[in-house]
């Protein structure tokens, strides 16, 4: 794959009144691209299981098995040796709740930001090659709070862009962090998933990643979340929003990238 250039199609940033609404129907498979176990059901759970409810091919191309992770359920039942067997593990679970295949890249957990980010974007353009999915879903570059987060989504974007321009899918980013933040720097959403027929198995794969989520199902279900907890629930089992990327756009981060 040649080195991505910083050129292409104008990138068109203005802010959408209303978020157009996912259509599973209009899929022809789901391709999700994130750097974590629970990664997908957080940012797109409910996305994928309309996919799969509507007959479309969905997979989750899982960066790392997340085996840095400080969570080790509550009370502990992980430790640091056994907590990749267990992520990987609930990924199995939580995908086959989700009606999605689970692949794995292998990287390494809180490192991707210093793989060769073209190196491994050839790998996820293979995967993309062999699937032929219509969309792909990964993190905003730069507006993804963990820096693994960031890193992978520059590297699907670089995935999607390398493609010849009529075998591209649509590339949709998830913003995370600061809401208000993101909408004064990105505009609104541009694409609105409607997840309330499937918001009961979200939560179901949410239960799934038990070792990272446990300490939260905790507070929702004994009723003890703060403001901030319960906002962050309320925007978890809403509707699932999404920012359309153009693939030439160059972001902030892939521009200050060292």
């Amino acid at each position: 794959m040649a080195t991505p250039t910083t050129t292409g199609a104008p990138y068109d940033a203005t802010p959408v009144a209303t978020p157009a609404p996912f259509d599973p129907a209009a899929e022809r498979g789901l391709l999700v691209v994130l750097p974590h176990p629970d990664d997908e059901t957080f940012s797109s759970g409910g996305t994928m299981a309309r996919c799969a409810d509507a007959g479309v091919p969905v997979t989750y191309l899982c960066g790392t098995y997340g085996d840095m992770g400080r969570r080790m359920g509550r009370p502990a039942f992980a430790n640091r040796e056994s907590l990749r067997d267990i992520r990987e593990r609930e990924l199995t679970e939580a995908c086959a709740v989700l009606g999605a295949e689970a692949r794995m890249l292998g990287l390494r957990d809180k490192c991707v930001e210093f793989e060769d980010p073209v190196e491994i974007a050839e790998r996820v353009r293979a995967v993309i090659e062999e699937l032929d999915p219509s969309t792909v879903i990964a993190f905003y570059p730069g507006f993804a709070v963990h820096a693994d987060h960031d890193a992978l989504g520059l590297i699907a974007q670089l995935a999607v862009r390398s493609l010849p321009a009529g075998r591209r899918p649509r590339l949709l980013a998830v913003a995370v962090g600061d809401q208000e933040a993101n909408r004064a720097a990105l505009g609104e959403p541009d694409v609105l998933s409607d997840i309330s027929g499937t918001v009961d198995r979200k939560i179901e794969a949410l239960r799934a990643h038990r070792s990272q989520t446990e300490a939260m199902f905790v507070k929702w279900d004994e009723d003890i979340e703060d403001e901030q907890g319960k906002a962050f629930r309320d925007r978890l089992l809403g509707g699932e929003k999404f920012y359309l990327l153009d693939p030439h756009h160059v972001t902030d981060y892939e521009r200050n990238r060292p």
